[in-house]
């Protein structure tokens, strides 16, 4: 990165390195456990709530609600309730839920292919820690 390329970056606006920065929050909602996941899993369409739950597999409805709640506020989930009976909510992605979930899948690509050599590192770290 030239140094025109880094002095620009320190236009922007936001900072999430700084502590009082709201990006820090939405970076924490994106980059958390479920938010990830979340967004991940809505990146090909829409899911109902119970849906949405079964492909995050692990995620308590306590933790979906409130991380769909989070997401929806950063603005990258849009809740819809249909009127019937008994109630229908579907999530999607939003434009910008949709761009953000495409690059955090990126990444999630990348550590699902890199796995062979992350479980190696691992082995090689816990043996020269066990022979300490």
């Amino acid at each position: 990165m030239s140094s025109a390329e880094r002095a620009g970056e320190r236009e922007l606006p936001y900072d999430v390195f700084a502590k009082v920065c709201p990006s820090r929050g939405t970076l924490e909602h994106v980059t958390g456990r479920w938010g990830g996941l979340t967004l991940g899993a809505l990146y090909e369409g829409s899911l109902r709530f119970n849906e949405l739950r079964r492909r995050v597999d692990g995620v308590s409805e306590k933790m979906l609600s409130q991380t769909l709640h989070a997401l929806e506020r950063d603005g990258l989930v849009h809740r819809e309730a249909q009127p019937t009976n008994p109630p229908r909510v579907d999530y999607e992605l939003t434009p910008l839920g949709h761009e953000v979930a495409g690059r955090l899948l990126s990444l999630i690509h990348c550590v699902e292919g890199r796995m062979d050599e992350v479980l190696a590192a691992r082995e090689r770290y816990d043996a020269a820690r066990g022979a300490l």
